[in-house]
């Protein structure tokens, strides 16, 4: 009987997407078509049960499609945002209370170590202890060739995507038991950069790095270490990446002709977070439409 199966090619949009006006940072109600978080789909069977979870880039995208997979599937969940994202990280709260558990919201630029930091004793106080850290929280633009960008911007970019994952890891571990885990959003560009997303794909390069090195480090510790690896998902962080030309074609380069959306991420991070996955640490998980990576 194939009554039932799906076609991946055209489970979602395949045509491409009208441009962005290349702000950051990208807001949910500001981009069109509207992303699917899984809020209508995402069916929970307690894979997560009890557990504490901090998303950091919880408010939208694939930080909140992850922030609905696990509380469905019985975590309490706190979320990371910036302050100007906080219509966003409310409406993720909401969907987190609605599957019966506790949402906590932190506001927080994660480019301020303290600022960091402090969002990890706080999910942690909130929440009565930390299992789940999910290093999500990304920054990216399209790129001058040359590197004719500033020093500012490049630090911006390094700052959130790696130090922050870094200080946040370094606050987390000492207060994580054994079957904890740590989930980093690595990407494709990690193993295929493009130039206009130079500094952007080092730090996605680095972190594939500090996922194989802390795996092999916290094993004696009984605590794994995982990355996803996203292909081009359809997220507010694109059109506000400021690529006028490219989101036409977005995703259609794929073997599946199309982009993905931030709901069929969810069901990796879940099982990455899960007993099912207890013999899994210093992986990459990719999830990119078929592009090898």
């Amino acid at each position: 009987m194939t009554e039932n199966l799906i076609d991946p090619r055209t489970k979602y949009q395949q045509s491409g997407f009208p441009q962005g006006d290349g702000e950051q940072p990208g807001l949910t109600d500001e981009t069109v078509p509207r992303p699917d978080h899984g809020e209508d789909t995402y069916r929970g069977c307690e894979k997560l049960a009890g557990r504490r979870a901090l998303v950091t880039g919880g408010d939208s995208g694939i930080g909140r499609a992850v922030a609905i997979a696990y509380a469905r599937e019985g975590a309490d969940v706190a979320i990371n945002y910036l302050p100007e994202e906080r219509a966003d990280a409310e409406s993720t709260a909401h969907l987190i209370e609605a599957a019966g558990r506790r949402a906590v919201l932190l506001p927080a630029d994660l480019t301020d170590e303290d600022a960091a930091t402090g969002v990890v004793r706080d999910a942690r106080e909130e929440l009565g202890g930390l299992d789940l850290l999910v290093l999500n929280a990304g920054y990216q633009k399209q790129r001058e060739t040359d590197a004719d960008f500033s020093t500012e911007e490049f630090d911006r970019v390094m700052r959130t995507n790696l130090y922050a994952a870094f200080w946040m890891s370094r606050e987390a571990l000492p207060h994580m038991a054994a079957g904890s885990s740590i989930i980093v959003t690595t990407s494709i560009q990690a193993f295929s950069p493009s130039p206009g997303l130079l500094d952007y794909a080092m730090t996605k390069a680095a972190l594939v790095a500090f996922v194989q090195a802390m795996a092999e480090q916290q094993g004696e510790s009984g605590i794994r270490v995982n990355g996803v690896a996203p292909g081009p998902i359809w997220t507010p962080l694109i059109p506000a990446t400021g690529w006028p030309k490219k989101l036409p074609h977005f995703g259609q380069d794929t073997p599946l002709g199309r982009a993905g959306q931030p709901a069929e991420l969810a069901g990796a991070y879940v099982y990455l977070a899960s007993d099912d996955a207890s013999y899994v640490s210093g992986a990459i998980l990719p999830v990119t439409g078929g592009r090898h990576l």
